[in-house]
């Protein structure tokens, strides 16, 4: 350490968020470059590189072929499967002088797409399976949570190629089976969930997701076993009510209602239900919002929702993607003067209404249900509104939040919302890039077809940080052995000329013995500096040679549990063989 380019900090820094990039900063394993952009300092390298080396492992063990790709890619295949314009502002876009149109690559189907195009012609080429780990750049618009939420970062993506589905259906599985065993070796915590696609298309999709509270995703789980992405969960829709003897609708004024609770008091006041009371749920928010397209063009879409629940805007993205969703604002309701504002009701929406506007219902607006709601009029509200009756929707949509005790899908229980940090994510694209640049190859009888895909990612630099999110305490880091940038962290203590020689002694016998080892051999550092420094660092086990040496013994501390036990010096090397276990080379 006395050479070592590292500087531990006493201080958070100023613009950490999470503990893991406050961690990793102080700890000298990362330091920023530009807003989502780091550096990477030599202790942190090595975390990164042995994170890399268990995910190579895996692929090369699971039939995987590593490839490499440019970062920098040309415009045209991006073009012809309308990525150029769908990836919108998070696209890095550039020119070269000549004035040809070339991106820094977000994520990389259509040359791995091209590549097996170019070299693929038989059913005998296949199955094929491809990876690589190489940086990605998106623009993200607030990069944030250090090495989390980054505009340049690192992942290893992999595709499938098979001849049919069944063959991608194994394929799947042997990429999910491959990922269980990575992940289980990086001593990471994680949920397998149900997820979306995304703007990446295909079918059967699942999240590799790291419980931890600063995640950025929330999943739910059941005691039965289901988890999912709140992106992708379903609301189980309840059956229809029949409504021929559901009291008729009626207008009435409603002032001085401007909330959910406000309504709800006054209708009950007012006008009180023979059968039950109005509460939130029976009344009907249309939350009005503007959509973007992909080309460009902006249509208005309103949302009908129990009023006990929120709109989502992740889960209504995550259905509407590659458009975009914004708020409606108030030049957006002058040029739609149909819509009364904060009095919206469905009989003036819906493509067989005057404005034409489309309307979608959370999958609880079934016929039957009646409601409380606007009245497209100022200050009224109509009351018994009954779909089915009343009003007819343009179709659902999942967009109310999903909350605590909801009912799983399946039936399995009541749902639990947690937070976590996805690490991975495996998904069936299908056909959807082979269709759009041409990829097929013939046949056992010599006719041609159209390839499927299956993508397959690992956040390599995100898995770094969520190791050090869920392995940290309130001393610093506490690295897995399996990627920690050492296997002892060695600490000379004190002035003695002999317990620096019996230290440097030791850590020259432990290298022979195959362990890695990090070296505080600094001189005129104090114990207490040099201790908080090992415990920040983060390597599982701590030595420290100091005032036990008269007695022939050195202190071994467990940096996760704290446990500490002096063991003779005589025989250190062969007790911290058997901590270390097998040692751990890097490539």
């Amino acid at each position: 350490m006395s050479t070592l380019l590292v500087k531990t900090l006493r201080d958070d820094p100023a613009d950490a968020e999470v503990p893991s990039h406050r961690l990793m900063v102080r700890a000298g394993y990362i330091r920023r470059a530009a807003p989502g952009v780091y550096s990477w300092l030599p202790l942190g390298y090595l975390v990164y590189r042995n994170v890399e080396r268990v995910i190579r492992e895996e692929m090369n063990a699971a039939g995987c072929q590593e490839v490499h790709f440019p970062a920098l890619l040309p415009r045209e295949p991006y073009e012809v499967t309308g990525r150029w314009t769908e990836y919108g502002d998070q696209l890095f876009r550039l020119k070269d002088r000549k004035g040809s149109d070339y991106l820094l690559g977000p994520t990389h189907e259509e040359m791995f797409t091209l590549m097996v195009k170019d070299l693929c012609s038989s059913y005998k080429d296949l199955p094929l399976s491809i990876y690589q780990i190489q940086t990605k750049y998106r623009d993200e618009a607030r990069p944030r949570a250090g090495l989390l939420r980054c505009r340049e970062f690192v992942m290893k993506d992999s595709y499938s190629f098979d001849i049919d589905d069944a063959g991608l259906e194994r394929s799947y599985e042997n990429h999910r089976n491959a990922y269980i065993r990575t992940f289980d070796r990086l001593g990471l915590e994680y949920v397998i969930v149900s997820a979306m696609s995304g703007a990446m298309g295909g079918s059967r999709s699942e999240e590799f997701l790291c419980p931890v509270p600063v995640g950025e995703d929330t999943f739910v789980r059941s005691p039965g076993g289901y988890a999912a992405n709140v992106e992708a969960v379903r609301t189980p829709v309840p059956a229809a009510i029949p409504y021929e003897d559901a009291p008729a609708a009626h207008v009435e004024n409603t002032p001085d209602t401007p909330t959910i609770d406000s309504l709800v008091t006054f209708a009950n006041a007012k006008f009180p239900r023979r059968d039950s009371e109005w509460t939130a749920a029976d009344t009907l928010k249309n939350v009005v919002l503007m959509v973007t397209n992909a080309d460009g063009t902006r249509e208005p879409l309103v949302i009908g929702l129990p009023g006990d629940r929120e709109v989502d805007m992740k889960r209504l993205e995550a259905q509407l993607e590659p458009a975009t969703v914004e708020v409606f604002g108030e030049a957006d309701f002058a040029a739609n003067p149909a819509l009364v504002k904060g009095y919206i009701g469905p009989q003036a929406l819906g493509a067989e209404s005057v404005t034409g506007i489309r309307y979608l219902v959370d999958p609880r607006v079934v016929d039957g249900t009646r409601w409380l709601t606007g009245a497209n009029q100022p200050g009224r509200h109509v009351f018994e509104l009954t779909c089915g009756r009343d009003f007819t929707p343009d179709g659902t949509m999942e967009a109310a939040d999903i909350r605590d005790g909801d009912p799983a899908p399946d039936g399995s229980g009541p749902l639990s919302l947690q937070r976590g940090v996805e690490i991975g994510h495996i998904f069936q694209l299908g056909r959807k890039y082979a269709e759009a640049l041409g990829l097929s190859v013939l046949d056992e009888n010599g006719k041609r077809v159209t390839v499927t895909m299956g993508s397959y990612g690992i956040g390599v630099s995100r898995a770094v940080a969520a190791i050090a999110e869920s392995s940290h305490d309130g001393a610093g880091l506490c690295w897995p052995r399996e990627i920690a940038p050492a296997d002892i962290h060695l600490v000379a203590t004190g002035k003695d000329d002999a317990v620096f020689a019996a230290a440097a002694s030791l850590a020259a016998d432990l290298v022979s013995a195959g362990m890695r080892v990090l070296f505080d051999d600094r001189r005129r550092i104090s114990p207490g500096v040099k201790l908080n420094d090992a415990e920040l660092i983060g390597v599982p086990t701590i030595v420290v040679v100091g005032r036990g040496l008269a007695t022939g013994t050195v202190e071994v501390t467990d940096r996760a549990s704290g446990a500490r036990t002096d063991v003779e010096l005589t025989g250190a090397v062969e007790h911290l063989s058997a901590v270390c276990g097998r040692p751990v080379a890097i490539l």
